[in-house]
């Protein structure tokens, strides 16, 4: 491919970990995308294929067809498509990779329960298995509403675009969060999805996942050998996953009322997250072998004694965020006057196994924080005898390491030393490491890798339904709890409500300042 030979590859940074001399490219395949006009797809997919072109890290005959209802040629959506890989794309732009990757681009117009629109896409994909030798390759990216999988995936039974025996080649399937809305909606999606695709060619996304320093736990855990000796109950005091947004939640009203903080980011975000903290060490690192050790941990965690107590829910007010006012929830477009839904939420979580038992999960998310900060803080124990005048480390705190997720990527260790000086003070000091100092390559978007692993058929880094059912299993009871609780009111621009500090201080902790 020509891509390939205009980009180095030495400094390509999605190469098959297995052969840094060779990079991942799938075979010729096409990528159906449901809901095309939307903003995940405009923000996200197609930057995200153009930036994987630009790479030399898709075939020469990868084919993007879009399917939405709009009355446009394969002009119209060439052009919207160019708009959006100019405007959000990470590489830089070059128009010959355009020039090559729009030649394969196509639309098929059409409603969602239009047999006739789908007839048509069955028939643009077997014309192409000839005219682009894509061999019956395709993925089909379901970026839509949760309400309109039935009727897509019943039409895509239907006509038979997810057999791998009538297309020749393999069918996959994307599906976006949130997997259903409650432990019984998500098994009925799960039983579904797997009516129409076999289990191995679905792949549900976690953009999570996708990000290089989630990936990075498990190389931090068991690359190292200074860490794995010390990441248990005996010497780790507890563990804060954070995950606050500085913005509110758009035009996201009516979706986000009857959704949540909990359903939104916890039961999938957090939960991943939680689960590569302290899982075990797999056999192997390959999909199923990572899944299994995910999947008893979630399967561990225990819920608190006294929700009521051990959780908190908020709500934002009316505040300042980054020098601008901006209005409360509940003056949000699409939200009811007297909606008790959350928009900030701190949980107390336990794991019941021989490596975690006793050692609290602190668990927090929410919208319209001082700023944003996605951060996984292991904080270690007290060392158990100090030789120090207790005047010499009244500035010690307790050793953490802290893994940042985003916005700055990378791992801080905080430690006492001493401070210059004829006297002995001892005091906390930070080492930083930082990925955009550390590499010179950059990372690629979570997108970016979750695209390539999908038309690859890689499906380590995709929860499996087992891992969104054990979920549920957590956030179920939590939902029952809440029910008819007004949450506690917090101002945009602070770290939640009040009620979350005291939650930590009844145990002598504080949440950390991220």
């Amino acid at each position: 491919m020509a891509e390939n030979a205009e980009q180095p590859q030495s400094h390509n940074p999605l190469r098959d970990p297995q052969d840094r001399r060779l990079p991942r490219i799938p075979a010729p395949c096409a990528l159906v995308i449901f809901g095309v006009t939307g903003d995940l797809a405009r923000k996200k997919l197609i930057p995200g294929i153009y930036d994987l072109a630009n790479r030399g890290l898709l075939p020469p005959s990868f084919v993007v067809v879009g399917f939405a209802r709009r009355d446009w040629s394969h002009g119209d959506f060439e052009a919207l498509a160019k708009e959006a890989a100019r405007q959000h794309a990470r590489t830089p732009w070059r128009d010959e990779v355009w020039a090559r990757l729009s030649g394969n681009i196509q639309f098929v117009p059409g409603s969602f329960d239009d047999d006739a629109a789908f007839d048509r896409l069955c028939a643009c994909l077997d014309a192409m298995r000839d005219s682009h030798g894509i061999h019956g390759n395709a993925a089909f990216y379901l970026s839509i509403p949760p309400t309109a999988f039935p009727t897509v995936l019943k039409q895509m039974g239907r006509t038979g675009l997810a057999s791998n025996a009538r297309s020749g080649g393999w069918r996959r399937v994307v599906v976006e969060k949130p997997f259903g809305e409650n432990m019984e909606t998500a098994k009925q999606l799960n039983d579904l999805v797997d009516d129409v695709f076999t289990a191995e060619d679905v792949f549900r996304i976690d953009h999570y996942l996708g990000k290089e320093t989630v990936q990075n736990i498990l190389a931090l855990r068991f690359a190292n050998a200074m860490f794995e000796p010390v990441w248990n109950s005996r010497y780790i005091d507890s563990v804060q996953i954070t995950m606050a947004e500085d913005v509110g939640i758009g035009s996201r009203g009516a979706f986000y009322d009857a959704t949540g903080t909990a359903r939104d980011v916890v039961q999938n975000h957090l939960m991943q997250l939680l689960a590569m903290v302290a899982m075990e060490e797999p056999t192997g690192f390959d999909a199923a072998e990572i899944r299994t050790e995910k999947l008893k941990v979630l399967r561990a965690i225990t819920l608190p004694k006294d929700i009521a107590a051990d959780t908190v829910r908020g709500q934002y007010l009316q505040g300042w965020v980054a020098g601008e006012r901006v209005k409360g929830y509940l003056e949000e477009d699409n939200v009811p006057a007297d909606s008790t839904t959350e928009t900030w939420v701190a949980l107390t979580l336990g794991i019941q196994n021989r490596r975690w038992a006793g050692v609290p999960f602190y668990l927090r998310a929410g919208k319209r924080m001082p700023r944003r900060v996605t951060e996984i803080a292991i904080l270690f124990k007290q060392a158990p005898h100090l030789p120090f005048h207790p005047t010499d480390v009244e500035m010690l705190g307790n050793n953490q390491l802290v893994i940042r997720v985003q916005p700055d990527e990378g791992v801080t260790l905080k430690f006492g030393s001493k401070v210059p000086g004829t006297a002995m003070e001892v005091r906390d000091i930070t080492m930083d490491f930082q990925y955009g100092e550390a590499f010179t390559d950059s990372s690629p978007e979570a997108y970016e890798r979750l695209i390539l692993d999908v038309l690859i058929g890689d499906r380590t880094l995709f929860p499996d339904a087992a891992e969104v059912e054990a979920g549920w299993r957590v956030i179920d009871p939590l939902e029952e709890a809440w029910a008819g609780v007004k949450p506690e009111p917090y101002r945009a621009g602070e770290w939640g409500p009040r009620a979350a500090d005291e939650m930590l201080a009844r145990t002598g902790r504080a949440w950390r300042r991220a």
